[in-house]
């Protein structure tokens, strides 16, 4: 019953390990790491409580393991979220962040809004959601750069 219990808890601290990898919400520290490691940042703007095709993507392509195993070789995601409800309000300091992101990368309010950005913040292509394969929607980031 111990071993059961520990091997549980270290299964629960990988799976929370490997998940806040997948995606940082710091926008500055997600440059860096992209620089650091040679590779372009996945811009995802969403709105997770309110937005159909958000929650589409998400459910269809960037949650699934075979997009976040593809993703992680190429991509540094960071996810600027656009709750409606009280109950999944953010930080003010993350807000304010995604405010910020979307005054320079999303004027037009486009949700969901997918940018692949090279190591400066620079826009090197956008897309939407689509109905395809994780894989199919990997290889059309890919072919941003």
């Amino acid at each position: 019953m111990k071993i059961l219990f520990i091997l549980s808890l270290l299964i629960g601290l990988t799976l929370t390990h490997i998940t806040a990898q997948e995606s940082d919400p710091n926008f500055e520290a997600a440059k860096k790491q992209a620089l650091s490691e040679n590779k372009h940042i996945l811009l995802v703007f969403k709105g997770s409580d309110w937005c159909a095709p958000c929650i589409k993507l998400e459910k269809e392509i960037l949650e699934t393991d075979e997009f976040l195993k593809l993703a992680k070789t190429k991509f540094i995601i960071v996810e600027a979220d656009f709750p409606r409800s009280k109950k999944n309000r953010l930080s003010e300091e993350q807000q304010q962040q995604n405010n910020a992101l979307a005054e320079k990368y999303n004027k037009n309010g486009y949700f969901p809004y997918v940018l692949v950005l090279n190591k400066d913040g620079e826009i090197l292509g956008t897309t939407g959601y689509q109905k395809t394969s994780p894989e199919e929607y990997f290889n059309t980031l890919v072919s941003f750069q």
